[in-house]
Formats: structure tokens, sequence, C-alpha cells
């Protein structure tokens, strides 16, 4: 799907486009599961097939929004990995309400909440943290140090 031109109606691909798919598909690690139906792929395995699908129309940038919704820990550990590697060659803008796992997997972040605050490193600043949440918060990161949260009003 990711190699059909807009304009409506099915064609047949051409050979260049099967192999771009399957490239796509052996990049994300799914051309084993090429012939599974999606209600049979977990959801990480789903992400990586649209993620592959995107990949086959060779983009420039790929934008995605909540990929990690009903991926579990490990799938997400996995999915981000291969996004770093994606990375190399295709700009990414994720959108993530999930601050504490993407942020030991970006370059740079972006918080918006009725304004914009860009941050062009790959930290997130409480100033980014009380924007976003209107509130007194602290990130809490498996192997970091813990940090009790300041009162606040709600």
């Amino acid at each position: 799907m990711g190699r059909m031109q807009g304009g409506g109606g099915w064609r047949r691909l051409a050979k260049a486009d099967r192999i771009a798919a399957q490239q796509a598909l052996e990049r994300v690690e799914m051309w084993p599961f090429r012939t599974r139906r999606m209600g049979e792929l977990s959801g990480g395995q789903r992400q990586r097939v649209f993620v592959a699908r995107a990949l086959a129309a060779e983009p420039e940038v790929l934008f995605l929004d909540e990929p990690m919704a009903s991926v579990d820990t490990q799938g997400q550990t996995d999915f981000y990995t291969f996004l770093k590697e994606v990375n190399d060659t295709v700009t990414i803008l994720l959108i993530s309400h999930d601050l504490s796992i993407v942020s030991s997997h970006v370059k740079s972040v972006a918080c918006i909440n009725q304004r914009l605050i860009f941050h062009d490193a790959a930290e997130i600043t409480s100033e980014m943290l009380d924007m976003a949440y209107c509130c007194p918060v602290d990130l809490i990161a498996h192997g970091q140090p813990h940090r009790v949260l300041q009162e606040h009003k709600e």
C-alpha cells in the first residue's frame, strides 16, 4: 500500500514496487510474517508493518502519532531502537504522552500546550513539564534516581 499512487483505483504493482515493499518489511523485521493477516499480529508487529508501509514510499519525514499504543514494554524498547536506526536516513516527528520512555530515545523535544517549548537536546526540562501538565511533575524512570513530587493544587 505504501507504493500505491493517488488518484483512486487499483493498479498492478511493478516489480520495483514489490522489491521496495519487501525491503521495507525486511527493514522492520516483518518479512517472515508477510502472509499473516493484520488481525493475527501483535500491537508492536502491526506498528512495524505500518512503518514499513510508510518507508516503502521513501519519505523524507515520518510522522508518528502515539505509535506505542497497545504495545508491551519490550515491544516499545525494540521499536524505539528500530526508529533510531531509521532516523539515520529519515526525519521522525513523534507525538507521545509517555515522556519517561520517549525521553531516552529522542534527539530533541517540543512540548505543545497552547504554546510551544522547544529544546534542541534529548532532555526534558522542568519548564516543559510544568507547561505541558500545568502542575509540578517529575519524571520517574526505571534505573534513574527517584524523586518526591512537589505538592500542587488540582
